[in-house]
């Protein structure tokens, strides 16, 4: 029976092999290979190493022992002792043909799960699903302060699921706001450990990019007694992947390894069910059109395209918010075909005056630095008429930063001075001035 964590559908146990829809060879020789490295010999070990039922599993023993690969060894222990549970070993047979196995393909462990299988977890899961209210939107974002239309603008285009490029000056929170999004979501999903493709093993689960959700807790008995999803899955927040100018063209495609001979998801595979965020688009080697080339099919067709070493294409499904994030105007990095397959255009501007003094004055009480009327009417008279009044989110916290090392390093109270305000801002701007040399 299936079981839902919140409005996730969790992918059900398989409970026969012919339910796995994976190579009856494959099975065979992961099992073998299991063996062979992590030295498991009973039943419920091999089972949780390989993430499958302990029928399923017993099922994959008897077919090897019934092709001579392996044999039970009996229920006494080597101290004379009755063992609960029947031990087997590999034969000479099954050692060669582990051995075989291995020189074809080091990947042991977790059985994958055939790609249309995960293709159907997908849209039990899929982030086109997910309905953001206003309140979770604000909620997550209530510790920035934003223009009051950015909520209106921002919450249909994260509920559709749809890209969204986000663009506008430089420091004005549209990092911030591309994780505040993500804090949004709040909802777990099933990712696999790895998926199978024409034979090959293709991993997807990465520890650094998953965050496996609390209480998902794998125990010896889990498998026995309390297992309620397939366990070649792990259950984990909604991914994020944030990527800067170091976004090249070929960390969206597979990676292969060839001493393991197994493959590794790229990226966009890892963020599926999640957020792909492309910060400073732009900053790239490769120019922004070129980058947005790539994702086109994906972004219109819901499905993405890889290549095995072979050359082989395949489809895989495409289910993943892509955030871009830029300083550019669009109109200076795409052409229109390009901006129409991004479904949502959404500038950012620098705050207002009012806005800006309320975000100073948050971060000068969360940085304990005491405010000072006459400083702030300096920092507005004579300051800002030099960059035209030009306001951005990062300046509170940069002059209020630089005001506090001062303070530091001369060992004085924080209390704001116009002397203390001139230093800060004479950090955040270099002069335009020929250099001699």
């Amino acid at each position: 029976m299936n079981m839902e964590t919140g409005a996730v559908m969790a992918p059900p146990l398989p409970k026969r092999i012919e339910e796995m829809q994976l190579p009856l060879v494959m099975m065979r020789d992961i099992i073998l290979k299991t063996m062979f490295r992590k030295n498991t010999n009973v039943v419920t070990d091999l089972a949780r190493t390989v993430c499958l039922p302990v029928p399923v599993t017993q099922e994959l023993i008897d077919m090897c022992r019934g092709q001579g690969l392996m044999e039970a060894m009996g229920t006494m222990g080597p101290s004379g002792e009755v063992s609960s549970e029947m031990p087997y070993q590999l034969t000479d047979t099954g050692k060669a043909r582990a051995l075989d196995a291995l020189a074809q393909s080091e990947y042991f462990g977790p059985m994958p799960v055939p790609l249309a299988v995960y293709a159907e977890q997908v849209k039990r899961q899929s982030i086109r699903n997910i309905q953001i209210t206003r309140d979770q939107l604000t909620g997550a974002m209530g510790h920035l302060v934003l223009p009051d239309d950015l909520i209106s603008n921002l919450g249909p285009a994260v509920s559709s699921g749809r890209s969204i490029l986000m663009y506008g000056p430089p420091g004005n929170g549209k990092s911030s706001i591309s994780n505040g999004i993500r804090d949004a979501m709040g909802d777990r999903i099933y990712v696999p450990r790895a998926i199978e493709y024409s034979g090959q093993v293709i991993t997807v689960y990465d520890p650094i990019v998953h965050s496996k959700a609390e209480g998902d807790d794998e125990n010896p008995n889990s498998l026995r007694r309390t297992a309620r999803f397939d366990r070649r899955y792990v259950l984990c927040q909604r991914p994020t992947i944030i990527t800067g100018g170091e976004l090249s063209l070929n960390m969206l495609d597979l990676v292969y390894n060839p001493t393991a001979r197994t493959y590794q998801a790229p990226l966009q595979l890892k963020s599926t069910g999640g957020i792909f965020i492309v910060d400073d688009l732009g900053r790239q080697a490769e120019p922004p059109q070129k980058l947005v080339n790539r994702w086109i099919v994906p972004l219109e067709e819901s499905k993405d395209i890889l290549a095995l070493q072979s050359g082989e294409k395949f489809e895989v499904p495409f289910d993943t918010l892509v955030i871009f994030s830029t300083n550019f105007h669009p109109n200076e990095i795409f052409d229109q075909a390009a901006l129409r397959r991004i479904f949502f255009k959404i500038k950012i501007d620098g705050p207002h005056q009012q806005d800006f003094l309320k975000i100073f004055s948050l971060v000068a009480r969360k940085k304990k630095m005491q405010l000072d009327e006459a400083s702030l009417v300096h920092l507005l008279r004579n300051k800002y008429p030099t960059i035209k009044n030009i306001y951005a989110n990062y300046q509170p916290i940069f002059l209020i930063d630089q005001m506090i090392s001062v303070c530091d390093f001369e060992g004085i109270p924080y209390k704001m001075t116009p002397e203390l305000i001139d230093r800060a801002w004479d950090n955040m701007f270099v002069k335009d001035e020929h250099i001699v040399k």
